[in-house]
């Protein structure tokens, strides 16, 4: 119905109608909310429905939080050893452990296995996870995770983001890591290992 003819059919103004589209949080009177309720109950099932939709509030938009950027990080053994990532960088090169980012619903462990498979073709499966810290010099939310390797040939498999692949003695880590580097946990679970 128009304003006019919905105006009519309760026998207020029209500029009553128009004020409740403009403002639809106004509430009406009592012998007016009882005429509206009067009007719904008549009206066919058709009627009702659009009213239904036509009456909702909008929808708020999403308040989907932000999220950090989170990086699941594999320690991966095997034996005395230790897989490692040369990481290209801005004209750097640096070794690391084996790492991939966490989009939004990742767990940090699944993503642990999967980045180490996709950057080396190791297979690997966790053993428990060491924690999580601030990167100091990347920034980023960063969660290790100390891995056992089950299968695979170290390779790289990711040319783009690494320069080369390696398994290090245990002994010889801190020459390819500054042992400052290394988030400490990693140090005591190497050390029991």
């Amino acid at each position: 119905m128009t304003n006019e003819g919905f105006a009519a059919k309760l026998g207020v103004a029209v500029r009553t109608v128009a004020g409740w589209h403009r403002n639809p949080k106004i509430v009406p009177r009592t012998e007016m909310q009882q005429a509206l309720d009067t009007t719904y109950e008549r009206a066919n099932e058709h009627v009702r429905r659009r009213f239904t939709l036509l009456s909702r509030p909008p929808e708020e938009p999403s308040s989907a939080e932000a999220q950090a950027l989170r990086v699941a990080i594999a320690v991966v053994l095997r034996g005395t050893e230790v897989l490692l990532v040369c990481r290209r960088g801005d004209d750097t090169l640096t070794w690391q452990f084996p790492a991939g980012m966490c989009k939004p619903g990742a767990t940090v462990t699944s993503v642990a296995v999967q980045e180490t498979h996709a950057e080396t073709g190791v297979h690997v499966a966790v053993r428990e996870e060491l924690g999580t810290r601030v990167h100091p010099k990347t920034g980023v939310l960063a969660s290790y995770v100390l891995c056992d390797y089950l299968a695979g040939e170290a390779s790289n498999l990711d040319a783009v983001e690494n320069m080369d692949v390696a398994w290090v003695p245990l002994a010889a880590l801190t020459r390819f890591i500054p042992a400052e580097n290394i988030y400490p946990p990693i140090l005591s679970a190497l050390e029991a290992a």
